[in-house]
């Protein structure tokens, strides 16, 4: 992509009412454009993020057998009212409700689980349909209260959803481990290091759920964490204290603030129980099928990466979420860079080429900063004399003259 054709212009200053680091880099960057408190339109590098992320989600949801589906935004209030959960709770809260066009009232889906059982007990009547994994990647909204910190606190938000349904508590169990580890796998390829956190089950069951927590002075969640590994609650529910000992291992534990990223939750027969999904085991008896959701916020886990990957330049985008793998920058106008430009095209390089005229030396230079893209080439007259362009990583300070017969061997 030629910089030139970008119709966002950067800022150099963010808008005085954004605190958050993420939301200022963002919306300075052109990634974002705030329409309101909690409401986001993604512009088009910040909508080349936000589908990689997705797209490593869709590549360990599927590795792990999830089927992917779309559901509708609008939600039918007898679904809800099955589950009681219309007038109280998530639906009395945070669900915006409105009057459908002869449907009566509906709801905007904060969540699916009533929706997604619906679908299932449609298909599903015997022990030989199950397991089942669906998932989705869809647009939820939630009338929150506290709309803030840019993309980690949002009312119109990106979210997958991932639901399971087994025959026994057992076989639940043996997916829930599988469903962590997918989870481990998407932050590790997102550059976030996340800690396996007990939380309370809220609306959707009594037993301990599990959050991924990132820590992060940003975050809102205070989490209690062994640093080797063996102990994480959120402080809400938490039994012990930062320098308390361990119960597994001894080490003293810390707290920390702390943003959730993702979060599992063992439904068991909740949703089945209520709205009458069963399936008929082999015996012939009729049992209600076990459930399990397991969510992730791909808009807040790019707020996250935010958060955690930058320097008071801009962002540092890790490799694999980046918009483009190379920033192309050309001082004064020139055949090699344009030539550059295309022949790493050709060789299926992602690359933004800063071809603009009207900028100095300088600007682009802090442009390609705040940006974060993690390699940066200069194409000027004082490289070309060496028949070369000088190469620099965001996240490292050194800067090395490369040969353009060369490049290959490092981009």
């Amino acid at each position: 992509m030629k910089q030139s054709q970008l119709f966002t212009k950067l800022l150099k200053e963010a808008p005085a009412e954004e605190k958050s680091t993420n939301a200022q880099f963002l919306i300075r960057g052109g990634f974002v454009y705030k329409e309101m408190a909690g409401v986001y339109t993604y512009l088009p590098l910040g909508l080349r993020v936000l589908r990689k992320i997705e797209n490593i989600i869709r590549e360990e949801m599927e590795k792990i057998g999830g089927k992917e589906i779309l559901m509708t935004v609008f939600q039918p209030k007898n679904l809800w009212e099955e589950t009681g959960r219309w007038q109280k709770g998530i639906g009395e809260d945070v669900m915006y409700k409105c009057e459908g066009e002869g449907q009566g009232t509906v709801g905007l889906g904060p969540t699916h689980e009533e929706m997604v059982t619906d679908i299932i007990r449609h298909y599903v009547s015997s022990y030989k349909d199950l397991p089942l994994y669906v998932y989705q990647i869809q647009t939820k909204f939630r009338k929150e209260l506290r709309a803030k910190s840019g993309l980690l606190r949002g009312r119109e938000f990106d979210m997958k959803d991932l639901y399971s349904f087994h025959a026994s508590q057992d076989d639940l169990k043996e997916y829930y481990k599988k469903a962590t580890q997918a989870y481990f796998n998407v932050f590790k390829r997102c550059g976030l290091d996340v800690i396996l956190t007990e939380a309370s089950g809220g609306d959707f069951t009594k037993d301990y759920t599990h959050e991924f927590q990132v820590l992060s002075a940003s975050g809102e969640d205070i989490t209690v964490y062994c640093e080797k590994g063996d102990f994480a609650q959120n402080k809400e529910i938490a039994k012990l204290s930062a320098g308390e000992k361990c119960p597994v291992c001894k080490t003293v534990l810390k707290e920390a603030s702390s943003v959730e990223v993702g979060n599992i939750f063992p439904l068991g027969t909740k949703y089945s129980e209520a709205m009458k999904a069963y399936f008929t085991e082999k015996d012939g008896s009729k049992k209600p099928i076990v459930m399990g959701c397991y969510g992730i916020g791909p808009s807040r886990t790019m707020g996250a990466i935010v958060e955690i990957h930058h320097d008071e330049q801009g962002i540092i985008w890790p490799k694999e979420v980046a918009p483009f793998s190379v920033h192309l920058l050309s001082l004064g106008q020139n055949e090699k860079s344009e030539k550059l430009y295309q022949d790493l095209q050709k060789r299926g390089i992602e690359v933004l080429y800063d071809d603009r005229e009207n900028k100095t030396a300088g600007e682009k230079f802090a442009e390609a900063d705040l940006l974060g893209i993690p390699q940066r080439l200069v194409v000027s007259e004082k490289t070309l004399k060496d028949d070369s362009v000088e190469l620099k990583k965001r996240a490292e300070e050194k800067v090395t003259l490369v040969k353009i017969s060369k490049i290959k061997d490092y981009v």
